[in-house]
């Protein structure tokens, strides 16, 4: 029993080995830098994190090279330069306005403007469906009463 909760707690604590990176930053500008480049710039692994937050190892040769980038002397927008001509907007988290990422732009309001013509159109025809059935409903009536009033003579 004994050698079972031991080997639960060496498997729980297995994340406590995980490696932690740090990075050696001579100016406070370039570790600021540093932090917002690798929010911006996207896992191109995990696709919906960026590689501050991935543990892939893309991330981590990434991260890796855009540190090294840093301490070459290269500003933020050449790092970002670097990183789109090599990997393309996709590798931008919030990529630019462009012809090729205009659907990821424009694409969730289109869809949620036609979303909303469908709603429109369906609950239009639903009223007017509503409203041909109670001028049916007055027709069988009327229909029903002059039949009455016939059978009744």
């Amino acid at each position: 029993m004994k050698f079972l909760r031991i080997l639960i707690l060496i498997f729980i604590s297995s994340n406590s080995f995980a490696a932690i990176e740090y990075h050696k930053f001579i100016q406070p500008e370039q570790e600021a830098t540093y932090k917002l480049l690798t929010k911006e710039l996207r896992c191109l692994v995990c696709q919906n994190q960026t590689i501050a937050d991935s543990n892939a190892d893309l991330a981590k040769d990434l991260r890796r090279q855009v540190y090294e980038m840093l301490q070459q002397g290269k500003s933020k927008d050449q790092i970002i330069e670097f990183m789109t001509q090599r990997y393309g907007d996709f590798v931008l988290y919030n990529p630019p306005f462009k012809a090729k990422t205009g659907l990821l732009w424009i694409g969730p309001f289109a869809f949620l403007l036609i979303g909303l013509i469908m709603l429109i159109w369906v609950s239009r025809r639903r009223n007017q469906h509503n409203e041909l059935t109670e001028n049916e409903l007055q027709k069988k009536a009327r229909i029903k009463s002059l039949l009455s009033d016939e059978a009744e003579q």
